[in-house]
């Protein structure tokens, strides 16, 4: 049933009348009667007999469409598992909503709900084009072979034997570290063409919707059009839910998507593929909270698949996976990535700014000026990657340098334009008579400077060349190859035309100084993925951080070996007894439930419990530690403490997270 209830979460048998006995199939939804009142549900499973003696009647199926396929159901049950939560959590997340007019466009094309007939299926834009089934006949299978091209995995040693393992149907499983200049969407769209050419079916995972415009074009150009669909929730409930039904009724062998898509109901499953398993857009913020590339890797584990993790930094997580030996590495040679990579270099910060008047105002170190300056010289963009956005988020007192907070909130001021007013960041008043209050000063200056502010700057130091942004407003795919200017957030960075001439990565600090266990992972994720955008240095490629060399993240940057970082993050974590190397769990509430539910659940002998340690809105947290071994038996004890709370209707909620991103 779905009902977000925790000691619910089991199946409850009912009797089908005869009227519904044809439609009454695994897999459609229905509604019941419970307690008195008519819930939604799922029919996991028909039987001839039941252990209850009286049993109520099924109400209504809702729909004939058996939109939950048994691979996925089994699948929703082992997520909520190893994430102490509930079924029809997991189910909420795995089956989109239902679009009436969207299901009965389908069926009317395809009368028959066998999943597993070929038949014509729409392409991502709306048209109808012929669609491979993954129950593909023998002879399909081979002309796919033969178009199969492995040049692009050459450059890694371990590349062509992958291509061929998926190709012949192997469960190969590999963590992939992509070169700088790398077309990571036509590296993935060979692997779908190999799993598709041994007539299996793949899903592919990636952060956001530029990346997955990216895919879709490298699918379609291997495919061809109409051989694949897209599931994101971006391109809205009616073509979400059609793009769903094609997928499950086996129109289609590939499905490519954001997170959404990683329960998507694809027959004979052959590979899973996550790109940047780093980025936090991957964790699902809805309960039970589920990782997509965990959600994968269960899925590759319990169907027997294939799995590719790749991405240009490693995480600590994907590390775990070759240390274990559940994959395999997909490396170059140390000869082929000094070949691909720009030319690098760190610099430090205001002690070396340029003597240069413009390099002054811009804020840039000589270095990263006179790269800049090359650059532009030899007709070639130039990107910028500024941590923050806007124009200053931050500002401080310019006598006693004291942050400069809100009056009524105590919320970070921030200046929105050169003559703006200082307002607040969270509650959105505007405080035009600032006064300190720990020494009454009235003048303020910037102690984080924005993206807005920083191409401003830039526009005054390169006077006449195009100054363009990428942020949060406004996210560009791609840039001329001309000279010119983009300042872009991370993660925000388009393509350039050719690779830019240099890559300028400021205010290091920002991303090295936060307060979270991931702060050096994070940064060297986000300056690889910005490095990768510039050409090779035989090329005229450059790359400066304003950081100090001696840090590991800039030491991994600089010999673009971010396995050697992950090695030494995982080593650090095994030793401090922090995620992935233990299995922790974070229980967050008011103090009383949290103590409540803790004091209910029977801990693994060897758990250890910290905290407790402040969370927001007057909460607190308290974490549970357990070794790897121990994972399901922490996740079972939670989930029943949880439905000890919720049977006798426990006022305070308690949010349940497994290995969250966020610990403290």
């Amino acid at each position: 049933m779905d009902v977000p209830l925790p000691h619910l979460d089991r199946p409850f048998d009912y009797l089908v009348p005869a009227a519904l006995d044809a439609e009454a199939q695994p897999g459609v939804r229905v509604k019941v009667r419970f307690a008195g009142q008519l819930v939604d549900g799922w029919l996991l499973e028909r039987a001839e007999s039941s252990e209850h003696p009286k049993l109520a009647y099924l109400e209504k199926v809702v729909s004939p469409v058996p939109v939950l396929s048994p691979e996925v159901a089994r699948l929703a049950r082992a997520v909520a598992d190893r994430y102490a939560g509930s079924l029809a959590d997991v189910l909420r997340l795995a089956v989109p909503p239902r679009h009436a007019r969207a299901e009965k466009a389908v069926t009317a094309e395809a009368p028959s709900a066998d999943a597993t007939a070929p038949t014509d299926a729409p392409a991502p834009d709306g048209s109808s084009a012929p669609a491979p089934s993954a129950a593909a006949p023998a002879s399909a299978d081979a002309d796919a072979r033969a178009e199969v091209d492995p040049r692009g995995w050459r450059d890694y040693p371990a590349g062509p034997a992958l291509l061929r393992a998926l190709t012949d149907g192997r469960p190969a499983r590999a963590v992939w570290s992509a070169l700088p200049g790398e077309d990571w969407a036509d590296r993935y769209a060979d692997t779908v063409a190999a799993t598709v050419a041994g007539g299996r079916g793949a899903v592919v995972v990636v952060a956001d919707a530029r990346d997955l415009d990216r895919l879709d074009a490298a699918l379609t150009a291997v495919l061809g059009a109409g051989r694949h669909v897209r599931l994101t929730a971006a391109d809205g409930p009616a073509r979400r839910y059609r793009a769903f039904l094609a997928a499950r009724r086996g129109d289609v062998a590939v499905v490519i998507g954001t997170r959404a898509a990683m329960f998507a109901p694809v027959d004979r499953l052959g590979l899973v593929a996550i790109w940047d398993d780093g980025d936090d857009l991957h964790a699902e913020p809805r309960a039970p909270y589920p990782h997509a590339r965990d959600v994968l890797l269960t899925r590759a584990h319990l169907g027997d698949a294939a799995a590719l993790v790749g991405g240009y930094a490693r995480s600590a997580e994907a590390q775990l996976l070759v240390e274990t030996s559940w994959a395999r590495e997909v490396v170059a040679d140390r000869a082929v990535v000094r070949a691909r990579t720009p030319a690098m270099a760190p610099t430090g910060d205001d002690p070396q700014l340029a003597r240069d008047p413009g390099a002054a105002s811009a804020r840039l170190p000589s270095l990263a000026w006179t790269s800049a300056r090359d650059a532009l010289r030899a007709d070639l963009p130039v990107l910028v990657q500024v941590p923050r956005r806007g124009y200053v988020p931050s500002v401080a007192c310019a006598d006693c340098r004291a942050p400069a907070r809100c009056p009524h909130c105590a919320g970070p001021l921030a200046l929105p334009s050169a003559q703006g007013t200082p307002a607040c960041r969270w509650c959105g008043r505007v405080t035009a008579a600032y006064a300190c209050p720990e020494c009454g000063g009235r003048r303020l200056r910037a102690s984080v400077t924005g993206a807005r502010r920083t191409a401003e700057e830039l526009g005054r130091a390169f006077p006449g060349v195009p100054v363009r942004t990428s942020g949060r407003e406004e996210v560009l795919a791609m840039v001329p190859g001309g000279a010119g200017l983009v300042i872009a957030t991370p993660g925000a960075e388009p393509v350039a035309d050719g690779g830019y001439g240099a890559v300028l990565l400021l205010d290091s600090w920002a991303l090295l100084t936060r307060a979270d266990l991931r702060a050096g992972e994070e940064a060297l994720r986000r300056w690889m993925a910005a490095a990768a955008l510039a050409r090779p240095g035989t090329a005229g490629g450059r790359v400066v951080v304003v950081a100090d060399g001696a840090l590991a993240p800039v030491q991994a940057l600089l010999r673009w070996d971010s396995a050697w970082f992950a090695a030494r993050e995982l080593a650090e974590r095994r030793e401090l007894g922090f995620p992935p190397a233990v299995r922790m769990a974070s229980v967050t509430g008011v103090a009383e439930a949290v103590a409540d539910l803790l004091a209910g659940a029977r801990l693994p002998g060897d758990a250890e419990v910290l905290g407790p340690v402040p969370a927001d809105e007057g909460r607190e947290r308290m974490l549970v530690r357990v070794p790897r071994s121990r994972a399901a038996a922490l996740a079972e004890a939670l989930h029943a403490a949880a439905g000890q709370r919720s049977a006798r209707k426990a006022a305070d909620p308690v949010r349940l997270q497994v290995d969250p991103l966020v610990l403290f």
